[in-house]
């Protein structure tokens, strides 16, 4: 028995270990993308985790041996058993009996305190759902009626790039639901009375978020905030719609559809601390087959996102030209266009949209677009990382500037 209680323990101090032993190799792993950028990291909290990742593993150790050995407890462990067999036999006066009578009676209040506990459990969540299911379809006087702004449930599926990944199911312009993942910073749960700027990052795969397309996006973005090249931001990845094998193709036909997304901006809104939605405090990212998605945001809704970035990507310059002369308001959209330098197609289509866009008219021909052509690193995955955190930085520089 009293070996048994040291697993325990034992493995409390092993799951510790393996979990600051990973913290550790993920700060390494920062440190080492912060030398690819030229930029100077911070090695305490590497240095922290891994010191508690070698007190854990000493504690293991010990542990460990004592449990082999058995000379936790001394000689003297078996008596507690023994001596609890005689009081439950014992036919004495009446000690052992009123113990199980008490014990009895303890047991007894306790399975007639729980219904009650669970059912009160159960009740207020089914009461807190229903009060804005029965709120939804009241009508709202004035055509056309908002989005109601109902927050919605977002479970946590990890913790990439030093910050949170949460996901739930949120409705999409064409009324169905999709699955949605959220992205917080690290410096969302350190400050709960802060709220932050919203980035928007499409999808180019139907059915999919932008994270699962750009696995390492969360690692750029991670990078950016913690040397404080950019400042911290929630990065919201709606899944793709349905219906085409390239949704972003979609643009020329209705760019509306992309760039304004009323029940997500509601639902984001409504859940999390976000700033108000506008051009100040929301913008958009695409990389490679989302690009198009991005620009298109910025170029039909500048009244709505304040900047986009679109990354490694190819255009339609015609059509997104369109899309901006058709823009609401004189608001002038603000694009950064980056591309790798080996990627001479994908710099050729940023030069040629940013071409297209000064012949313009409306909201198009007031455009300011960058492009950003000085990438160049050894492999293209270490070249994508790098220009997604210089697509963080654009956005939280002209966010700011903005507000």
């Amino acid at each position: 028995m009293v070996r048994s209680l040291l697993v325990v323990p034992l493995l409390a101090a092993a799951a510790g270990g393996v979990w600051l032993a990973r913290g550790a190799l993920l700060r390494w792993r920062d440190l080492r993308a912060a030398e690819t950028y030229e930029l100077t990291g911070d090695q305490r909290p590497m240095l922290l985790r891994a010191a508690g990742a070698m007190v854990c593993g000493v504690c293991v150790t010990a542990l460990a041996l004592l449990t082999a050995l058995g000379t936790f407890g001394g000689p003297g462990a078996p008596g507690p058993r023994s001596g609890s067999a005689e009081v439950g036999s014992g036919p004495g006066p009446g000690s052992g009996s009123v113990s199980g009578s008490d014990s009895d009676a303890a047991a007894g209040a306790t399975r007639q305190a729980a219904p009650p506990a669970g059912g009160n459990a159960q009740a207020a969540p089914a009461q807190a759902a229903a009060a804005p299911a029965a709120a939804t379809p009241a009508v709202v006087p004035g055509p056309p009626p908002a989005p109601a702004p109902v927050a919605s449930r977002f479970d946590s599926v990890g913790h990439p790039g030093g910050g949170e990944l949460l996901q739930s199911a949120v409705l999409g312009p064409d009324g169905h639901p999709r699955n949605v993942r959220v992205w917080l910073p690290a410096q969302y749960a350190k400050d709960p009375n802060a709220r932050f700027p919203v980035v928007v990052m499409h999808a180019a795969t139907p059915r999919k978020t932008a994270d699962t397309e750009v696995p390492d996006v969360f690692e750029g973005l991670g990078s950016a905030v913690q040397t404080g090249k950019a400042r911290p931001f929630i990065l919201v990845a709606p899944e793709a719609p349905n219906g085409t094998a390239h949704p972003c193709d979609l643009v020329a036909a209705a760019p509306q559809a992309v760039a304004d997304d009323a029940a997500l901006r509601a639902t984001i809104a409504a859940t999390f601390r976000t700033l108000p939605a506008g051009p100040a405090s929301w913008g958009a990212l695409g990389v490679e087959g989302g690009a198009p998605c991005a620009a298109a945001a910025a170029l039909a809704r500048p009244d709505l996102y304040g900047a986009a970035a679109a990354v490694s990507g190819r255009y339609d310059a015609a059509a997104l030209t369109q899309t901006g002369a058709e823009a609401p308001g004189n608001a002038a959209p603000k694009l950064l266009l980056a591309a790798a330098k080996a990627d001479t197609a994908g710099l050729d289509a940023a030069r040629k949209l940013q071409t297209a866009l000064r012949g313009g008219t409306g909201a198009a021909a007031r455009a300011e677009v960058r492009i950003s052509d000085n990438v160049q690193d050894y492999t293209p995955d270490r070249e994508r990382l790098r220009l997604v955190r210089q697509a963080a930085q654009y956005l939280a520089e002209t966010l700011a500037k903005t507000s």
